[in-house]
């Protein structure tokens, strides 16, 4: 017989294939959900439930929106000229925390690598084209994580967006090689952001 009912192995399972949610982690999270109050596991089974149907990529910017644009392209005082390109909606946050940059965003939905299949046609580099092409921007700011998928996306990006006689502009070195973007703080971001540099 088990020494842990199923419903409670089950949860602890679930947690644990959150990212960066260990073992013991999802031993205490689910634990925690059985001492709590019954609408507290309500209200977060709620919420979950309502999340895919409540929140959607931005039409415009594959940012999060819970209508057709985000917050940001929504935003008529954001500067239009300026788009920052980001792996993952996370960076867009990130990015925000930093407090220097006032432009609007695309994320392309990660980072080349070949050896994981995912080549140009995965990402969202015809849109950024299409959105560069309009006419409106003046840079692009590659804001990719500095790691090899980084960097050979923002190499990438470059040469395609060069062409568009754009700016193209990669963040300033002072974020640390093979680290997220995400998990920077927002000093190494604004110094990144103001140091960055011409492709």
């Amino acid at each position: 017989m088990p020494l842990v009912p199923e419903a409670v192995e089950r949860l602890v399972a679930e947690f644990g294939r959150l990212p960066g949610v260990g073992p013991k982690t999802a031993q205490r999270l689910a634990f925690y959900c059985l001492r709590a109050p019954a609408e507290a596991s309500a209200r977060l089974g709620a919420a979950l439930e309502s999340l895919h149907a409540a929140v959607h990529p931005c039409a415009r910017c594959f940012f999060i929106a819970d209508g057709e644009l985000c917050a940001i392209c929504s935003d008529v005082r954001r500067d239009a000229t300026q788009i920052c390109v980001v792996e993952e909606p996370l960076d867009v946050l990130a990015v925000e925390r930093s407090g220097e940059f006032r432009g609007i965003y695309h994320v392309l939905g990660g980072a080349l690598s070949p050896m994981d299949g995912i080549g140009p046609d995965e990402l969202r580099v015809v849109e950024l084209e299409r959105r560069v092409a309009g006419g409106d921007v003046r840079e692009v700011v590659i804001a990719t994580d500095p790691d090899v998928e980084g960097e050979a996306t923002a190499f990438y990006l470059g040469e395609r967006l060069a062409a568009l006689g754009v700016i193209v502009s990669r963040l300033a070195h002072g974020l640390p090689a093979g680290a997220d973007l995400e998990y920077a703080d927002e000093l190494t971001l604004a110094r990144a952001f103001a140091g960055r540099r011409a492709l």
